[in-house]
């Protein structure tokens, strides 16, 4: 048998038939110190853009229907149908860890001082890990929008797209009217404020 290269072959070797031994040497088997042959494990896979990890869900679809329900906010109340009614409702999920949520959580204050008596609401909801780490974020931010913390019961009505920061914004109707992975910048926070009626 032929002695398997321990390189791979440049181009002293024109044929290849080295460099498909070493591949099937580095690539198929390897030898314990038991002696037994095992194979290698096998490549990371490589996920397509369309496929999602285990648990983490696309961001909804425009035009798709997300009924929010009665949420419980971290301040103790708890934002129902009738604080929505007429209304466009901004759900930002973030975490008080996320880096770039620290860059679009001020943009998100900005939005809900400057637009909520136009008739836009802005719903953050925390992943971190407590509803009391979440508060003491907020507190210390000085950060007024309503938030609530995503706990198991109402991630399995609101769970967390795939992302983060994730923004989306519903219409009155619970019509999804825009849907964004990853952090949004001044001018893209600030054109929501179009979503509302002129006036």
């Amino acid at each position: 048998m032929e002695p398997v290269r321990d390189d791979p072959p440049g181009k002293s070797d024109p044929t290849g038939r080295g460099r498909r031994l070493w591949l099937a040497a580095a690539g198929a088997i390897a030898v314990g110190e038991s002696g037994w042959v095992r194979a290698l494990a096998p490549p990371p896979t490589i996920l397509s853009a369309s496929t999602e990890p285990r648990g983490e869900l696309p961001v909804p679809a425009v035009g798709s229907r997300l009924a929010l329900g009665d949420v419980p906010l971290l301040d103790g109340t708890t934002l129902g149908a009738a604080d929505r009614s007429g209304k466009v409702t901004v759900i930002y999920w973030w975490a008080s860890w996320c880096p770039f949520c620290a860059e679009q959580s001020p943009l998100m204050e900005s939005l809900w001082r400057e637009q909520r008596l136009r008739g836009m609401l802005v719903l953050g909801l925390s992943i971190d890990r407590s509803a009391e780490i979440a508060a003491a974020h907020l507190k210390r931010k000085r950060y007024t929008f309503p938030s609530a913390w995503l706990s198991p019961a109402l991630a399995a009505r609101l769970a967390k797209p795939k992302g983060l920061p994730v923004t989306v914004v519903v219409g009155p109707d619970d019509a999804v009217l825009r849907a964004e992975s990853g952090q949004m910048f001044d001018d893209d926070v600030a054109a929501l404020a179009a979503f509302l009626r002129p006036g």
